[in-house]
This record gives structure tokens, sequence and C-alpha cells, in this order.
């Protein structure tokens, strides 16, 4: 084990040369590339400079950066030249050195390229330091693709900055349901126990399968004798499984709505489950994800007195151009945004059967309890939402694909007693042009909280909405 031990050591260590839009991307990259030593270029510093000014993120991660490498500088009593240590800085997080360029660095990029560009003077930097130190990886690390192959095509070798990607793969990333084998009940059967309490059935069970579940992960089963459960306990090997309320069934319809399928069953008993403070649901568009929220919401605020209010909120990114400046106070400006929460009202307030149409107490009744649900319900701007707190609301975070996990974390944070957070999004339509589905704040809080026994996730499979819209989501 000791010869392996030396034998790694002995390799060389890769020196990367950081990007200025890795550093504004995330701050604290300078502390993620481990054992392996860092060179920031004088055109980094440079552009960090030129960036800092302005309330937007980019500004202020360029700030945080600026500020970290400052306290890493002078905090050191060595050489700039020699490297400095990382160790102390990063509290044990990163090992490496970090070096700045202290030498003008002129004369190895092609004729073709000018060196008045930024980009073109970091990819000159890396190339002589591929000269200066032949037996070491020089790796540039750029998030700017065309930088990427303009390195690669000079011989440079050039990655992407992946660290604060949750996921490589989103197929990998957690559904929140599992189908069991059909041979679950006979590889699981020993020291089975089962119980009935409150017209639930509850089954304790022990075998493989039970150590990769997860808490308020649902299991289903179809067959003779269909199962929907979900996980309520789990204590290594041993979980404890609660069959479902069956909201398909219309005396459990929540505000006049049932569940259509198996996902949407699992999501409402996610939403209306007291004990559950964290919901997120994933699908693409049409399957019932804000009308079952909305639905479920208004059911404990204006019946159950569960919550107080329903708040609403959602990233304002156009998908196609801006259309400038909207008059009104912070409500009105968001209304346009809300297109999504109208339509949904209305699916909720129809009219019980066709011959009420054209009956006046009946449009009467409609108008006063849309305005009921209207008083209960309050749209907000993300922008106003630090240093706030929410008690007993039920606080809906809709587009949530489209907010970065340090937006997700100040949103989640705003939480008071007896809030509940529900997150909705479709990770296949991120619109922010900074965000992949690797590096959303949905799919981070997703991959954070699973297993949390207060939190729960579903991924919605089938649209509900029209054989037209699950042929364009399939086709287009």
């Amino acid at each position: 084990m000791n010869a392996k031990r030396t034998a790694k050591s002995s390799k060389p260590t890769k020196l990367f040369v950081l990007d200025t839009n890795v550093l504004m991307h995330d701050p604290t990259s300078l502390f993620r590339f481990e054992e392996h030593d860092l060179f920031v270029p004088m055109m980094t510093l440079e552009e960090l400079d030129a960036n800092k000014k302005g309330m937007s993120e980019v500004a202020r991660n360029a700030r945080q950066a600026s500020r970290m490498l400052d306290e890493i500088v002078t905090g050191s009593e060595v050489d700039i030249e020699d490297g400095i240590d990382l160790a102390n800085p990063s509290r044990g997080l990163a090992s490496g050195r970090l070096f700045l360029q202290t030498e003008a660095i002129n004369g190895l990029l092609p004729a073709s390229l000018p060196t008045s560009r930024a980009d073109n003077q970091i990819i000159a930097v890396a190339l002589h330091l591929r000269q200066k130190h032949p037996k070491r990886p020089v790796i540039l690390v750029t998030k700017d693709i065309n930088m990427r192959i303009k390195a690669r095509a000079l011989g440079l070798e050039a990655q992407d900055y992946f660290n604060d990607k949750v996921l490589e793969d989103t197929d990998l990333l957690y559904t929140g349901s599992l189908e069991l084998p059909a041979d679950f009940w006979e590889t699981h059967a020993q020291g089975l126990e089962s119980w009935k309490r409150d017209g639930r059935t509850y089954y304790r069970i022990s075998g493989p399968l039970c150590a990769d579940l997860l808490i308020n992960e649902f299991v289903w089963q179809e067959g003779p004798q269909p199962l929907q459960a979900w996980v309520r306990t789990h204590a290594g090997k041993t979980v404890e499984l609660e069959t479902l309320t069956d909201y398909s069934h219309g005396k459990n319809a929540v505000w006049g709505i049932t569940a259509r399928n198996r996902e949407q069953n699992f999501a409402l008993n996610l939403l209306m489950h007291p004990d559950i403070d964290f919901v997120t649901l994933l699908g693409q568009a049409g399957t019932g994800k804000t009308l079952l929220t909305l639905a479920a919401a208004l059911t404990q605020t204006l019946e159950q007195k569960r919550f107080s209010e329903i708040i609403i909120t959602r990233v304002t990114v156009p998908v196609g151009e801006d259309i400038g400046f909207l008059p009104g106070s912070e409500e009105e400006k968001m209304t346009p945004w809300m297109g999504a929460l109208e339509d949904n009202l209305d699916v909720l307030n129809k009219p019980l059967d066709d011959g009420d149409k054209g009956n006046y107490s009946g449009d009467w009744g409609r108008a006063a309890t849309m305005d009921l649900i209207r008083s209960r319900i309050k749209i907000k701007s993300l922008n106003f939402m630090r240093g706030r707190t929410f008690l007993n609301k039920f606080l809906i975070i809709d587009e949530a694909q489209n907010l970065t996990p340090k937006q997700m974390k100040t949103l989640i944070t705003r939480a008071g007693p007896g809030t509940k957070v529900v997150c909705l999004g479709n990770i296949a339509q991120i619109d922010t042009p900074y965000l992949t589905e690797g590096s959303s704040g949905l799919t981070y809080v997703v991959d954070r909280f699973k297993g949390w026994p207060h939190a729960g996730h579903i991924t919605l499979q089938r649209g509900e909405r029209s054989r037209l819209a699950d042929h364009a989501a399939e086709v287009l």
C-alpha cells in the first residue's frame, strides 16, 4: 500500500491556468483544485477589475474573488514567484500552490491571433507555462467554449470548470419513485411485519433492496395486487413502508382535482402531508405541476386553515425579447409573468356543471370565490426576498430551474415556522444563459434534500394537458 502511495505522489501535479469567467462564476474555485497548482494570469486580474462595478451577480462574484485573492496574498510571507501555499487559506480543502504572473510574456501566439484580446493573452500565458514546464500537464480552465476551441487548436489542453455541477448526467437525477421488481415480496419476505393504523397499512421489511431506498421515496408495483407506498423510516437494511392516500378517487379530491396518473398521486401525497416542509416537482410542460400545487395550497389555506397565505414567486427571465419596464406596484409588475397562475385558477374555479353557466347566482358565486382566492394569493418578486421571514405561508417557487444554487438557498432560508416551500420546474427548459441542467439550483436542491425526513421529490412523467401538447413535447 505504501509503495502505491509513493508511486502516486511521484506523479507530477497539474498546473491549472484560470480564466476570469471561472472566478466570476464561482469565487471559491481557488480552493476547489485539491492538490494541483493554480496560475492566475495578469489579464485575469485586469478583467476582474473591469467587472467589479455594479449590483449584478457577476460583479458581486468579481469583488468576492478579488477579496479572496487579496486575503491569500497578504496572508502569505513567501515570495509570490515561489507560489503561495493554499492549505491555510482554504482551511485544508486545497493543498496546491497559487502562482500569480510576475513577468511579461510575449511572442508565443500565431500572427493571426490579435494580442489585444484578453482571451488570447491568457492563452499565450498557458503556452509559455507549457514551454517552461515541459514535464507538467498545463491545463487552461475556462467556461468560454470558443476559448477552449482556440486553445485546443494551438495544442493546449483546455477544460470547462465542472466543480459546481451537481450531476454530470441529469439522467442520474433522483426521480423520487421506484418500481419494485416482480419478486420483491419473495426476496424480502423474511421477518416481514404488517399492521394497520388510521386506515393506512404499514409494512416493515428488510432485504437487499432496502439499503438503497431513501426516506419519503415512493415505491410501486403493478399487477393483481397493485401497491403504492412510500418509505417512512429507514434504518440500515430495514425500512417501514406506508400506503398512500388515493387522490385519484373522487372522495379524496383536492379542490375538485383528482390525480390522473401514478406520479400525480405521489405529488398530492407530498403536497398535502403536514410533516413535509419542502417539495420539489419536476416535469415537462403539461404534467400538472402548477395545478396540483395550487389545488393543494388552496385546500390547506382556505379549507383546513393550515396556512395563512399563498405566496408565489418566479424568476423573470423572458423567452423572447424583453418588453421593457412595466407600470404599477410590485404585484402589478409581476402579473404579466403569472399567466400560468391565471390559467390554473380558471380551471380550479370552473362551474360545477354545464347548467350552472347561464345561472346568475353561479356567475356571482364564481366571482366571489375568485375574489376570496385572490385575496389569499400574493405575488412577490425575487428581488425583495432578502431578509424576509415567512410564517405559516405556502410558498410556491415557479420556474425554479432558472435559479442558481445561491438564489435557491436565499429563497428556501426565508421559511419560518409553519411554512411549506414547493419548487416547480422543468430542467429541460432553462432560460438563464449561464445555467445548465447540471448546475441549475433546482437540480442542486433535489440532490441535496433527498433522504431528509421533511422533504420529498417526484418527477412527473406523463403530460395531461392535451394530445397536441404531448405530441409537441415528444417530436419538437
